[in-house]
This record gives C-alpha cells, structure tokens and sequence, in this order.
C-alpha cells in the first residue's frame, strides 16, 4: 500500500480509503466487519463515512453505518490504527429526517455529539461539512446560476469557530470540506489565515474519468493551497467497473436497487465508458483497474475513496493502489476526454 500525508499534518493515510456508505442497507453489519478486516489487513488505515449513511439516505436506516463501525472498533479495540473521517449533513429535502437547522452551533455539537456515540469513539480525525448549506452547482449541477430568493446569509467564521471549540476539546483533529466549490474553499482557507481559525485540510468531491470537473478551478486551489482532493465515486456508482455495459443490470447493483441514482448513465457517459474499457483492454487492463489507479495517481488526490459491495469487488479496488499507468495509456485517455469532457457532473 502506498502512503501520504493529509495536507498541513503529519497525519499519514493510505493512498486507498475505505469507503462505507453500503452498510446497513446493501451489506450486513458481518459484511461490514469483514471489509474492514480485509482493508486493514491491506494495508488501509483510513476509512470514510458519514452520519446519514448509508445512501439512499432515509430515517429508518439513519445512522447505522457509523454504528457498524463503532461495533467493530469496540469487538477489535483497534480505534488507533484507523485514521476515521466522518461528515456532518447539510441540510436539504432528504436529509430533513436527520436535521434542518444547518450548521449552527447547536447543530453541529448535536450531530457531532451523536456521531462519536454510535462510533464509540472519544474523537475524530477528519470532520467533514458534507456539503454546503447554500445554493450552489453541486450534486450534478454543473452550471450556478443565482437564486435571488435565496435566504442563506455567510457564516464561514461562524462555522470555523465552532469547529474550532470542538478541535481544543480533542474532539476533532482536522476539518475538511465535500462537495465544495473554490469560491468557499478559499473563503474558508482566507479566513483560516486572517482569524487563526483551524484550517481546512481536505475536500471530498466526486472525480473519475467520466466527471473530472474538479480540475476546473478546485485543483487549482488544490494544488496551490494544498487542500487535498478525497476523491469519491471514483468508478462512477460501479459503471466504470463495466458491470453495466451492454445493456446488463446485475442483481443486487445499486442501478437495480436505486434506479434514481442514474447520475453516470447518460449516453455521453455510455460512450465514454466504452472508449475507456477499450483502453484498458488494450493494455490488459480491467476498466476497473484502469480507473481506479488514474484516480489514485491524480497530483492533486490525498486519497481515492473506494466502495465495494462484495469481498472480490474489494479486493480488486485494493489491489490498484500497485498500479501507474503509461504515458501512452494517459495520452488515450485524455483523448477521450478532449471528446468527450465529463459526461456525468
């Protein structure tokens, strides 16, 4: 496995991070204890998740990610050997069962609070805001245009400061972003600097070979601030492992499961999909393996999140951590991209 280190830290994670937000919904509590067996064995010592996993989020199931994984910490008392990243919700229609009210104080204690309960943990390594609390091109939006009846009104410093409160109690290391803009990640680095405020370390945004729109100004900022890129869906909710191609809709995938999570099905997408898997046949390449390790190896990537339902899944997404691709192989792909740029935003 290879290594590095969190921006701004000496906090080392490995190049591939356990993703989870299947558990408790697509996969048991066991197959969770499994996986994280699996990963640490690997060599994976950084995991993700969230309070509102699993995905699709939904109040029945609320919560139970973290839970799993709390449960496991308390059966293998190894707490120490993960670096955990979680995230806070922002508000939003399907998150109005978790909370409505933001990222108040108030809120961010609640959630946080709740968070270290089900980890059965005393503090996290990366808090995550999961995404802004304003109007912005995220989720797929890849234009912004400004509401006017917009209500939400700047609370950065707010924000930072509360962070701020709960990093001196212990509570939390290191602060993060997801699903950001550079507009609010330089805000929230500006005001880092002027005010003596944590700093922003990370941010989690979607990056794969059909939707590389974070290098469009985020890398920039990236690069240049050392903020860096937790890359998530990074086969594109399973459709660059390929198991969709021809027409084929395999039991138990999310597409069957969730068909309203058809963000990387467009036929732009689909034609992408093809030119890349012919690439990585090429080069006796899978088309898993041949996005997953473009990702990994992106300058501007701390750590390329990866999700797995079954044990082999995992165990190939693990494995590309040893592979670099050629020259050659990256001069194809960006052909395809000049093409056919980020089908799926």
């Amino acid at each position: 496995m290879k290594y590095t280190n969190i921006p701004h830290t000496d906090l080392q994670v490995s190049k591939i991070c356990l993703g989870t937000m299947t558990w408790g919904n697509q996969n048991t509590p066991a197959e969770g204890f499994e996986q994280m067996d699996y990963a640490l064995e690997s060599g994976i010592n950084f995991f993700d998740t969230a309070e509102l996993y699993p995905v699709p989020a939904s109040p029945d199931t609320y919560g139970n990610t973290e839970r799993i994984m709390g449960n496991w910490f308390a059966a293998h008392s190894n707490r120490d050997q993960v670096v955990l990243a979680t995230k806070i919700a922002g508000p939003g229609s399907y998150t109005a069962h978790i909370r409505t009210t933001g990222f108040t104080p108030s809120s961010i204690r609640t959630a946080l609070e709740n968070t270290l309960t089900r980890l059965k943990t005393d503090y996290i390594d990366l808090y995550q805001l999961h995404w802004p609390e304003r109007n912005t091109n995220f989720f797929g939006k890849r234009d912004y245009f400004p509401e006017t009846s917009e209500q939400w009104e700047e609370n950065f410093q707010e924000i930072l400061e509360t962070l701020e409160g709960f990093v001196q109690e212990g509570k939390i290391r290191h602060i993060g972003l997801s699903n950001e803009t550079p507009w609010a990640s330089m805000k929230y680095i500006s005001l880092s600097e002027q005010k003596g405020l944590p700093r922003m370390k990370t941010i989690q945004n979607p990056y794969s070979l059909l939707n590389r729109t974070f290098e469009v100004g985020n890398a920039e900022v990236a690069h240049r601030e050392q903020l860096g890129l937790l890359a998530y869906s990074p086969l594109a909710f399973g459709v660059l492992s390929g198991k969709y191609r021809n027409g084929q809709l395999p039991d138990n995938s999310r597409l069957k499961l969730f068909p309203r999570m058809a963000r990387y099905n467009s036929d732009q997408s689909c034609e992408a999909t093809e030119a890349y898997a012919a690439i990585a046949a090429k080069h006796n390449l899978t088309l898993t393996q041949l996005s997953l390790a473009f990702v990994t190896d992106r300058p501007f990537v701390t750590s390329n999140i990866i999700g797995a339902t079954t044990m082999a899944q995992l165990q190939e997404n693990i494995a590309t951590a040893d592979i670099t691709l050629s020259t050659e192989i990256l001069k194809e792909i960006d052909a395809v991209h000049e093409r056919i740029p980020s089908p799926a935003p």
